[in-house]
């Protein structure tokens, strides 16, 4: 008969004398990482490595302390980078909707921007001072004098040789006209009728010939006017080139070796002599609109948008996107409404998170980027294509028709470190081709290490860590011990501690607390236990209702007396962060059939597929053991009883198999025992998981009731997980409750119904009276009642007559 565990074994205590300190004040500081060589590892090559895809994936549970690793690791990393260039978007004057992009030494931006704005003021003053100097005034004198004293002179010329021909050149309202004269009188028409004919035919000529050279005159002018516009347009130039010159030249002389800010330059002077026209009516006043053209659009395009400065950076930037949208990723263009209709320009171009990055590292929470629309697919896009093409989603996708931009695409280098659990990269991985050319690196995160003295100190540093980060009361060692205990805990292994750095760090924090509202300076072990202890408190009402209700027989589980095809299954109810078992009732039926177990849950659609599968491995571990050479002729089901959710998982295999040979078998079953444990085709008792929770779950109810030596059967491979509650080991200790290992379904069998279950002998027959036996005696008598039955439906009309 298989014993119970010994006290002993049901928690693995540390040894607070074994703590080489009386408080974490002692505890040299933790500086390297905790039992994550393999991931460090990983991101040393993953960031080492220069290669196109090698981006990394961190893997890890929530709460495992990644995002904090990495970042430390990375900033660690990023002073002994190069800084990266900044990045300058500026007006491209061939096409101005296609801003163009500087690369400037780190630094540079900032000051070619200050440059170009400052060049920008000195040309609002500049220009309208060119234009109200003397010298200029003094020129456009002359050129409108030149202009005038030329068409002077062409009319004085006509009029000469009219005079001299005895005509006069009279200008009227209507125009220039001729008209004879003779002893300096013009004649009226009546006169010059009363003159011979061959002197009107001869003055008719004359004026004829007159009135063509007057309107060649006429027809110069507006060539002379445009002559003289175009003297005045290169005055203009003339003098804004001196203006302007050496401030451009000034600047180019700054900028050496900067092809694109000496380009740029250039067609700056270029565009502000193109442009004289716009600063002469600004001005001059001539309108308003001209002025703000000119000041607040020509003038705006000559600046700079510095869109990354990396004038404070010192090594590779380190990059932390925590809303990670489409636009905060690649960036955005902006729009500003005028007068109705949204206008931008190249200072409306906004960087993103790739921009901040670039030449360095970027964080991102993969769960937080696939939540984004267009997030995860702008990303890789970025990645593949290997530079930043902004561009507005509302212009991609015609959402919105008004004017935008195309600015010319960044080129990016850096690293991506996509955070996240195994169970996204796993689907990543199957399911998008492109990530696994993207993120050839997996960084997977440790969640437990093993317990043993070294590392129990290196856990104590930890927690003096911790503590010391958080500002909170040391911990005496006392307190330590029972953290590293919890810890074997929370890691479901008595042999293991957890990494959890955020579950350990709010236990920290509440044990903190706890002591100081008892008015200790330090942490002492009560403190943790009150710590823990409050922690369930908080979260286990649903946990009391639930035990309530089988107190109060309104579900119903039994933990006394002895029970046919019934026996108490353990499962275990996870909400949130905070685990309980729960008993439930398994019961099950038998009788004369085609072979069939019928798992109600499944039937009824509250099953899930695991439970599927150990209802399917036990029904042929039936037919396997007792019915190898014969069909099995059973009709049998298994229900959870007052089960009114989804069941999943196989942890109560083992309880359902006992509860369909004890029908099998009639042999009660002794109800102050619960079982978990899921079983193979070979009867083997196999490892469940939460046999911590479920041993204490039944405890509880049995401990209302009044202990009276009941008890729970766990698989032998989960013993070493035990780490029960000092009541548990308490009550085991005075022999109220106990707790036995099995390793095999016969082992179950034997604990539950007192009898032996039974081996083959060299004649293959189980011992007579032995729960196997009579097992195989009922489905043998079951084999013979099916033939019987079918005999009889296939005997003949003629064979019953007779």
């Amino acid at each position: 008969m298989t014993q119970p565990l010994s006290p002993q074994a049901l928690y693995t205590p540390c040894d607070p004398q074994s703590l080489p300190f009386e408080t974490t004040d002692e505890v040299e500081r933790l500086e390297e990482t905790l039992g994550q060589e393999r991931a460090l590892d990983a991101l040393h090559f993953g960031t080492g490595i220069r290669s196109s895809g090698f981006n990394l994936f961190v893997l890890g549970p929530n709460g495992a302390g990644k995002h904090a690793l990495v970042r430390r690791y990375l900033e660690e990393r990023a002073p002994s980078q190069p800084t990266p260039p900044d990045w300058c978007y500026i007006h491209n004057f061939q096409e101005p909707f296609k801003p163009k992009l500087l690369r400037l030494p780190a630094g540079w931006g900032s000051q070619l921007r200050h440059d170009l704005e400052t060049l920008s003021e000195e040309l609002r003053s500049a220009i309208p001072a060119t234009f109200d100097s003397d010298e200029y005034q003094s020129r456009v004198h002359e050129l409108q004098q030149e202009f005038n004293q030329r068409q002077e002179e062409a009319f004085q010329e006509i009029k000469q040789e009219a005079e001299s021909k005895g005509i006069s050149l009279m200008q009227t309202p209507s125009g220039f006209t001729f008209a004879p004269i003779r002893e300096g009188e013009v004649l009226g028409p009546e006169e010059f009728q009363k003159l011979p004919e061959d002197e009107r035919h001869q003055v008719e000529q004359e004026i004829s010939e007159l009135q063509e050279k007057l309107q060649w005159v006429l027809r110069q002018i507006p060539r002379w006017r445009k002559e003289s516009q175009e003297k005045l347009q290169e005055l203009n130039k003339e003098m804004v080139d001196l203006a302007v010159g050496h401030l451009i030249k000034g600047l180019k002389e700054r900028y050496p070796k900067h092809d694109g800010v000496q380009a740029h330059l250039e067609a700056i002077q270029q565009d502000v002599l193109d442009h004289v026209d716009q600063f002469r009516a600004a001005q001059s006043g001539e309108s308003p609109s001209a002025g703000e053209e000119a000041y607040e659009g020509i003038l705006r395009r000559y600046q700079a948008n510095l869109l990354v400065d990396n004038a404070e950076t010192e090594g590779a930037p380190v990059v932390y996107a925590d809303l990670p949208t489409h636009q905060h990723l690649i960036g955005r263009i902006e729009h500003r409404a005028q007068q109705g209709a949204l206008l931008t320009d190249f200072h409306l171009i906004r960087e993103g998170a790739l921009h901040r990055a670039n030449g360095g590292y970027l964080l991102l929470d993969v769960r937080k980027v696939l939540m984004q629309p267009f997030a995860w697919e702008s990303l890789k896009r970025a990645l593949s294509s290997g530079e930043v093409q902004i561009e507005s989603l509302e212009q991609v996708y015609s959402f919105l028709s008004t004017v935008s931009l195309e600015p010319e695409p960044v080129p990016l280098d850096l690293k991506v470190v996509l955070l996240g659990d195994r169970f996204l990269y796993y689907l990543l991985a199957e399911y998008d081709p492109d990530f696994r050319e993207l993120f050839k690196v997996q960084a997977d995160f440790e969640e437990d290490l093993p317990r043993g003295e070294e590392n129990h100190q290196l856990y104590a540093r930890l927690i003096g860590t911790l503590a010391d980060r958080e500002g909170l009361r040391p911990m005496h060692r006392e307190a330590v011990a029972r953290v590293i205990e919890h810890g074997s805990r929370l890691a479901e292994d008595s042999e293991r501690l957890t990494l959890h750095a955020g579950e350990l760090a709010d236990l920290l924090r509440e044990a903190s607390f706890w002591a100081g509202e008892a008015g200790r300076e330090r942490v002492e072990a009560r403190d943790v236990q009150t710590a823990i202890d409050q922690q369930v408190h908080r979260s286990d009402r649903i946990r009391e209702r639930s035990q309530e209700l089988i107190q109060r027989d309104i579900v119903l589980i039994d933990t006394e007396g002895e029970t046919v095809g019934q026996v108490n299954g353990l499962a275990v109810l996870q909400l949130g962060r905070f685990a309980f078992g729960r008993p439930h009732r398994i019961t099950a039926t038998a009788r004369l059939g085609d072979g069939q177990v019928i798992d109600i849950e499944r039937e009824t659609e509250l099953g899930g597929p695991i439970h599927s599968k150990g209802v399917m491995i036990l029904t042929h571990f039936l037919g396997a053991r007792y019915a190898a050479n014969r069909s099995l002729s059973l009709a049998a089901s298994i229900a959870f009883e007052q089960s009114y959710g989804e069941v999943e998982g196989d942890s109560a295999s083992a309880a359902e198999l006992c509860a369909l040979l004890s029908v099998l078998a009639n042999a009660p079953l002794k109800q102050s025992m619960a079982v978990t444990g899921s079983v193979n085709q070979h009867g083997e008792i196999q490892a469940i998981g939460g046999v911590n929770e479920k041993v204490e779950g039944f405890f509880d109810i049995c401990a209302e009731r009044g202990l009276q030596g009941q008890g729970v059967v766990i698989p032998q491979s989960n013993v070493t997980h035990l780490m029960l509650r000092a009541d548990v080991r308490e009550a085991a200790e005075r022999g109220d409750f106990a707790i036995y290992p099995a390793r095999t379904v016969d082992e179950v069998m034997a604990l539950l119904t007192g009898l032996e279950a039974g081996e083959r002998d060299e004649g293959g027959a189980f011992p007579e009276g032995s729960i196997n036996r009579r097992v195989e005696d009922r489905l043998e008598e079951l084999s013979q009642l099916h033939s019987q039955e079918k005999g009889g439906k296939e005997e003949s009309p003629h064979d019953r007559s007779s």
